[in-house]
């Protein structure tokens, strides 16, 4: 199923669901609890990007469209799927309803969390965390589906969690896929404090190992949380987490730099953080590169003003900007959003 969201108005929501003429002619279906108060026009995102309860997203480019994969933000009980959203030009967003969930993993049971989606050999790959282990006794972990197309369906590719255990004290959640520039692809992911990077086999069914014959390798920087996501520009390796708890006001993001995948990481600062005149506990975010320039988003989630339930997030986009050595500069938060562009 899928749902177009055209929006000419900035989306208002009330406390319950109800049906919004827009132009005469577009409707927009609204969620409970969620606001918006700016106009939304055509040659801007808004911010929020697209209705709903979601967080922890991925952005991505696939062919002439961008793509986001969130959680679902719910009780962890009702964190059995995930939706995804695609665009154009970032403005204009299709949703693309249940494309993963626990009828196709059925190890899986609650707290599916933070898609990591890469092609290879036209082939989609979608790792995600799923159960939300808190010990090596649970079942769960970081599983990994796969589907011919971006949208789905996707199905389980090995039949259980790829990482299922407990490694250098990182909880096996928040994986993010990267390709390296010599062509190896890598798990990085952790929570509860701790990072690990592990390789990945060619066919995505298991884990690598290093030359000097280990899997797992601790790269955890100083104010480390969870979130990772890393990124190559002008050949430097921006490694980039969320602080601060993710129920919190103070969620944010800050980064790295390094010279390889493998680091050593040095804390630099605290890029992505709340405004308390926009919206709080912006967090757990990735970068969109778009293709061919040196022109960069960031995709983040974040909790309305007077929003008091932890989950209650909602995806956005803004511009990233580096200056001239190459540091992040801070990201400001808006209302606004980010202008049209094709990929």
């Amino acid at each position: 199923m899928k749902t177009m969201f055209i929006l000419t108005r900035r989306q208002w929501f009330s406390r319950s669901w109800q049906t919004l003429a827009v132009t005469g002619a577009l409707t927009i279906a609204a969620m409970d609890g969620w606001s918006q108060s700016a106009a939304k026009t055509a040659a801007k995102s808004g911010n929020p990007v697209f209705p709903g309860w979601y967080a922890d997203p991925e952005g991505a480019v696939f062919g002439k469209r961008f793509w986001i994969f969130p959680t679902y933000s719910a009780p962890y009980d009702q964190q059995t799927f995930f939706d995804a959203f695609s665009s154009p030009d970032l403005v204009t967003w299709t949703k693309h309803s249940h494309i993963l969930g626990t009828n196709a993993i059925t190890w899986a049971r609650r707290a599916m969390w933070a898609p990591s989606v890469i092609e290879k050999g036209g082939r989609y790959y979608f790792f995600f965390g799923a159960n939300d282990i808190q010990n090596n006794e649970q079942k769960g972990g970081i599983g990994v589906a796969v589907a011919d197309q971006p949208e789905g369906p996707y199905q389980d590719h090995i039949g259980k969690p790829l990482i299922d255990a407990f490694h250098n004290g990182a909880q096996p959640i928040d994986q993010f896929a990267f390709h390296d520039q010599d062509g190896k692809y890598y798990l990085i992911y952790g929570g509860w404090r701790h990072c690990n990077i592990v390789p990945l086999r060619d066919d995505f069914r298991g884990l690598g190992t290093f030359q000097d014959g280990s899997t797992f390798r601790e790269i955890t920087p100083e104010g480390y949380v969870e979130g990772a996501f890393m990124f190559v520009r002008n050949g430097r390796y921006y490694f980039m987490w969320s602080e601060g708890g993710w129920t919190g006001p103070n969620y944010s993001v800050a980064y790295a730099m390094g010279d390889s995948p493998f680091g050593p990481f040095k804390r630099i600062a605290k890029i992505l953080q709340q405004d308390p005149a926009v919206a709080t506990g912006a967090g757990h975010h990735s970068v969109i590169k778009l293709p061919g320039q040196d022109q960069y988003y960031i995709v983040y989630h974040r909790r309305p003003l007077g929003e008091t339930d932890g989950n209650h997030r909602v995806v956005c986009i803004d511009r990233m900007e580096f200056d001239d050595q190459g540091l992040i500069k801070p990201v400001k938060i808006t209302f606004e959003g980010v202008d049209r562009v094709n990929p």
